[in-house]
């Protein structure tokens, strides 16, 4: 019998934890990857070395496979075309893709299908980001690169009209990356919706959850957010749900989304932030948590099999990242967390330790969310080379 195959472009930790599931599922895997010791490349078999952008490399590695997918967006929206031109599937497709790779056009597409974003206008000159300032409410805005961001990057608060001009003339010039500004949103925290969707329409939503940002990196999880207003998760899931369908996404898709105050004091709305069309650090948490990770989800979506059911197996679950450590090698710390909290489950990235770098994560699920979100917490702090009651490193890179 013939396995199906997937073919994954991005060697980092998403492909690596996509592995075991596809193990699982009886799913060959073929995983391009930027380095032969890479994340992914560590446990994967079928692991050819190449550059997302190489058309070549990209053509050997869907050589026989049943689906193309992708654990990052930055992929050439042409060459995917052509891939898919070819015969082979590509999930999601370029035309659903290029929304989690250009902002602007993401938020044209959003407005269109009246989904609540933050207000938002593309910047091309210093008096169009004037003018937006001049309606701000408190005198300042957020300034995005359109393309090419991530944890942090590519964004940057302003209060004055020239302090976005390095930006302006790079976007000015041949090539150069277009940028846009946003309100600077008034919110209380941050959510995030995860969705699953395959290509006959079956659509999967787990619950919503809050995601607890320090720097500009996602550093905890907890799931479900705790609480969360009725209406409120109701209008997360179906903004979700909207996303997916209006964007002909396939595939695990993570709505990331600011939870901002009812000003005539009804249940909290949501915006949306961010979307990213693959397993996303908002839903890791599912791996331990819930019946169906977001790694299984996305391969039975992407293949159109029947979607796995999403019920949470605890009440509550915590994911805290490690982010930087002073071990050299995240390993050391494996017997003193074992022996601190067995139930702590670790997932290890196989990555070198630099200062800030997204290394592995926790997960501990329980009955009591104030001990599980501690026991999570104290499992991270010893990856990350610290004693009980040690303040954490600062962070100074992010990946």
């Amino acid at each position: 019998m013939n396995a199906p195959v997937v073919a994954v472009v991005g060697g980092g930790q998403l492909a690596r934890m996509m592995a075991p599931a596809a193990t699982a599922l009886g799913v060959h895997l073929r995983v391009l990857v930027e380095s032969a010791t890479g994340s992914a490349a560590q446990v994967v078999v079928d692991a050819p070395v190449g550059a997302a952008s190489d058309e070549d490399a990209i053509t050997a590695l869907v050589a026989g496979a049943d689906v193309l997918t992708f654990e990052h967006e930055h992929v050439p929206g042409a060459l995917l075309d052509r891939i898919a031109g070819s015969g082979v599937p590509v999930r999601p497709g370029a035309a659903a893709l290029v929304h989690a790779q250009d902002k602007i056009v993401m938020r044209r597409r959003l407005t269109e299908l009246g989904v609540p974003c933050p207000r938002w206008a593309p910047v091309t000159t210093r008096e169009d980001l004037a003018r937006f300032l001049a309606g701000s409410a408190d005198g300042t805005a957020v300034v995005k690169t359109a393309r090419g961001g991530y944890d942090g990057k590519g964004v940057r608060v302003v209060a004055a009209d020239d302090e976005a001009d390095d930006w302006l003339a790079a976007a000015a010039r041949p090539g150069g990356v277009p940028v846009l500004v946003e309100e600077k949103v008034p919110f209380t925290r941050e959510l995030a919706a995860l969705v699953a969707r395959r290509p006959s329409g079956e659509v999967r939503t787990w619950p919503v959850v809050e995601s607890v940002q320090r720097d500009g990196v996602c550093a905890e999880v907890v799931a479900p957010a705790p609480d969360l207003a009725e209406d409120t998760r109701a209008q997360a899931l179906d903004v979700a749900v909207r996303v997916a369908e209006g964007l002909g996404v396939v595939g695990v898709l993570a709505v990331e989304l600011f939870e901002v105050p009812d000003p005539d004091g009804g249940a909290p709305r949501v915006l949306v932030n961010e979307l990213a069309m693959r397993p996303h650090n908002s839903g890791h948490w599912t791996i331990d948590g819930s019946v169906t990770s977001q790694f299984e989800q996305h391969l039975r979506a992407v293949l159109d099999l029947p979607l796995g059911d999403v019920t949470p197996r605890a009440p509550w679950t915590v994911m805290a990242n490690v982010l930087g450590s002073t071990l050299p090698e995240l390993t050391d710390a494996l017997p003193a967390v074992a022996a601190l909290d067995p139930g702590a489950k670790v997932q290890l990235y196989g990555k070198e330790v630099r200062p800030g770098r997204k290394l592995a994560h926790v997960n501990v699920s329980g009955d009591d969310l104030a001990q599980v979100r501690a026991r999570a917490l104290a499992a991270a702090a010893l990856l990350r080379g610290e004693q009980p009651g040690q303040d954490g490193p600062t962070r100074t890179d992010g990946e």
